[in-house]
């Protein structure tokens, strides 16, 4: 069993969104992780949603490790003050090593990246190559329309509510971090995530 703190990796936008509620949720979650005494995983950006809690989990003291492809760091998007900076060659290995290092994953509102790397993390854990807990933080009720189409999918015969109930949906930052840790799918390790 390692010693290392939990956890968390957190996928967002790149953008900041319109709404000054993202921005708040973004800077209440990275604090929140970093009083708990955890760990944040995330794709190494300085913009938007991403930078956002990122800052607010360092300024608090969170290890921060982001994990960014080549590509973007010749963009300069890459954030170097991080605990961890890890630059990879491919977009898939940024989401493999990210997925290693975490215990549980949580996405805020962000753009086809974010919505790519939630429904990934989720079919993985519908596969059974693992059982950590998957949040949606539904700022401004951002989710809200793609959790109703989601249910339309289970009425139409191609999701079920078990995969449904793989999804924990909240607004509350507290709450949302709680359910990270309680439950029957909570307390896994990053240690030996299944290979795909």
């Amino acid at each position: 069993m390692s010693d290392r703190p939990y956890s968390i990796c957190v996928y967002c936008g790149s953008r900041p969104g319109t709404r000054p509620g993202y921005a708040e949720l973004a800077t209440n979650l990275g604090r929140s992780i970093a009083r708990r005494g955890w760990q944040l995983v995330y794709g190494g950006g300085r913009a938007g949603l991403m930078g956002l809690v990122a800052e607010a989990a360092l300024s608090h003291g969170a290890r921060v490790v982001g994990v960014i492809p080549q590509s973007l760091m010749r963009l300069e998007v890459g954030h170097a003050g991080l605990t961890e900076l890890h630059v990879v060659d491919t977009m898939h290995q940024r989401k493999q090593l990210m997925a290693e290092r975490s215990d549980a994953f949580i996405a805020m509102p962000g753009g086809i990246g974010t919505f790519e790397e939630l429904f990934e993390v989720w079919t993985w854990r519908h596969l059974g190559y693992h059982q950590r807990p998957i949040g949606l933080l539904d700022a401004e009720g951002y989710w809200s329309p793609m959790v109703g189409f989601l249910e339309h999918a289970c009425a139409e015969g191609f999701m079920d509510a078990q995969q449904m109930a793989m999804l924990k949906i909240d607004d509350n930052v507290e709450r949302l971090l709680d359910s990270m840790v309680a439950g029957p799918d909570a307390g896994g390790t990053a240690e030996g995530f299944a290979r795909i």
